[in-house]
């Protein structure tokens, strides 16, 4: 998690001086994200909370019976990934809201991608999607990937906005 703290410590500054506020729904980074953000002073003022969605009962007991984001759109798909992310930023009332949907390894996703893919999708004033293919099955390193990624998106969205 060391290497995620100072983009977060970037995205937090940013995110309090414009009082703007995050929301996050992880899967396959397992709350990597989360950490980060919790770990910077003065967390409260902008990150309001997160939820790590991990099996399809834990999606169906959050999003209902129909599942995130419901059951026209195929999962691990960006669009799919970007109705998590607004689901999440409505929740919440969030200014920006991530969402990641992934296979971290050893094995591949029941959706069908190999190991070592993931999507991430930010919701807010500049929403963007991206999928990340690292061609790995080492699960821990995937996970920080994957992470990386995330961070680098909200970074970018908030720095060009």
């Amino acid at each position: 998690m060391q290497d995620l703290l100072p983009v977060a410590a970037e995205i937090a500054e940013l995110l309090k001086k414009r009082g703007e506020t995050l929301a996050l729904s992880e899967s396959s980074m397992g709350g990597l994200v989360s950490a980060s953000f919790v770990a910077q002073p003065g967390a409260s003022a902008f990150y309001l909370g997160s939820t790590v969605i991990y099996t399809r009962g834990a999606a169906r007991a959050l999003y209902g019976p129909e599942g995130a984001p419901g059951p026209d759109l195929k999962p691990l798909t960006e669009p799919y990934v970007a109705v998590m992310a607004e689901r999440v930023r409505g929740t919440l009332n969030a200014t920006w809201a991530l969402a990641e949907m992934g296979a971290s390894g050893p094995s591949g996703s029941p959706y069908g991608p190999p190991p070592g893919t993931a999507v991430i999708a930010l919701a807010g004033p500049a929403p963007a999607a991206i999928t990340v293919s690292t061609g790995s099955a080492d699960r821990a390193a995937n996970m920080r990937a994957f992470a990386q990624a995330a961070l680098r998106l909200l970074r970018q969205a908030l720095s060009t906005r």
